[in-house]
């Protein structure tokens, strides 16, 4: 298991929400993770697709081991943005899991469609969101193997 004190590389996510309520929830639900990560949030696909293309003013951002994207977004919307990430052969590696507020079964089968690794449909209690939040956490960021991700020890 990675820890603050076993290496000094975090995890890189990049969380791609729309609303600050959403990502402050994500961001209190990541406060204690056992994994040292980082988070990186954008908010609309468009800056999605300039941060993981290092276009203006993303330059420097770093390469996500993980994508959080959630499907409405303005600008572009999550099914563009994941099809573009699956188009592009330096980004299609980086697992990317829906965490969106439709349930409806045609985005679910959309998403896979595009090889959304998973979708989670955002719970509306606090409790259910922080808990949708850690079972992310538990397995993509302790128990998966990341493409290109530190090796947990």
């Amino acid at each position: 298991m990675l820890t603050a004190s076993s290496s000094s590389q975090p995890v890189e996510i990049l969380l791609v929400e729309d609303s600050p309520g959403d990502v402050c929830l994500t961001q209190e639900g990541l406060k204690g993770a056992k994994v040292l990560h980082r988070l990186n949030v954008v908010s609309d696909g468009e800056q999605a697709m300039s941060f993981l293309e290092h276009k203006q003013p993303f330059e420097q951002a770093p390469r996500p081991h993980l994508i959080l994207l959630d499907l409405n977004l303005p600008k572009l919307n999550g099914r563009e943005v994941l099809a573009r990430i699956r188009k592009d052969p330096s980004l299609k590696r980086i697992p990317v899991v829906i965490l969106t507020t439709s349930d409806a079964e045609s985005d679910i089968q959309a998403s896979y469609d595009l090889q959304a690794n998973s979708y989670v449909t955002k719970p509306v209690g606090y409790e259910q969101f922080m808990h949708a939040i850690k079972t992310i956490e538990s397995y993509w960021l302790e128990l998966a193997k990341l493409p290109g991700g530190p090796v947990h020890e």
